[in-house]
């Protein structure tokens, strides 16, 4: 009887992970981590999960995007003692979110995945479009001049940030992180038509590293800098010495490795 009461007992205490893969539209939200007296995607997604399941839940985002920023292929996990009928489930949760939040693929997951700590790198695309449309405006940042930009130098600049380097001149002046280290691992710079595209991987991001990266990138090339100013600002350290932050509409979390 004490063995059965102790087999009865695991089995009331296991719990199911499961992981979530998320597409938003970032403009009507402060974010995704959870803020006070703040609209956030996790609070969002939160509240529509614990409607479902009537208890608390922790949900774990591979990392925070910022106010405004969109996202593609953000990656969330949240475990419950629940055995949840998946495809039920997903079915209900995206009818209690926002035509701006999507649950685009939900999945049982090992014990000991999390959705920060697993992930093995983050991507980022970001958009600017020389066109003034009413169907870009949310999605893209415009500027005219970039039509005239030369994308081959951009990518020659974009080389410099490759591997691992301290990226303090890119990061907000805010950023608790001690260690500013992260691993570049790939950039490429296109153009399709009116728009000028730019992507980066890489094993981390700091708060707001990607949106000064590419305006100082920007910034460089119209002002006709060369590749020892960008070695400059990065050993520099200084966030003072980098570009402006560009605005965070045209910035999408693409997709998460694992």
């Amino acid at each position: 009887f004490v063995l059965l009461f102790l087999i009865v007992k695991l089995l009331v205490f296991i719990v199911n992970n499961y992981k979530l893969t998320i597409q938003y539209d970032g403009t009507d939200f402060a974010g995704w981590q959870i803020q006070k007296n703040a609209p956030t995607i996790q609070q969002t997604i939160v509240d529509a999960i614990q409607i479902i399941l009537k208890e608390n839940v922790n949900l774990i985002g591979s990392g925070r995007t910022d106010a405004g920023v969109h996202a593609l292929g953000q990656v969330a996990n949240f475990k419950t003692e629940n055995a949840l009928d998946i495809r039920s489930f997903q079915y209900s949760l995206n009818s209690l979110l926002p035509e701006s939040i999507s649950i685009l693929n939900m999945e049982k997951v090992d014990d000991n995945f999390n959705a920060r700590y697993s992930a093995k790198s983050r991507n980022y695309f970001y958009f600017i479009n020389s066109i003034k449309s009413p169907f870009y405006q949310k999605y893209s940042m415009f500027d005219k001049q970039s039509e005239k930009i030369n994308v081959d130098q951009l990518n020659v600049l974009s080389k410099i940030l490759l591997g691992e380097k301290d990226f303090t001149s890119f990061s907000k002046k805010d950023e608790e992180k001690e260690n500013k280290n992260c691993i570049i691992i790939k950039t490429h710079w296109r153009r399709s038509g009116s728009f000028l595209m730019f992507y980066i991987e890489a094993n981390r991001f700091l708060h707001g590293m990607v949106r000064s990266i590419v305006g100082t990138l920007l910034q460089i090339v119209k002002e006709n800098k060369n590749k020892e100013d960008l070695t400059n600002i990065l050993n520099s350290k200084n966030r003072e010495n980098a570009g402006m932050s560009v605005s965070p509409k045209g910035l999408f979390l693409y997709k998460v490795k694992y």
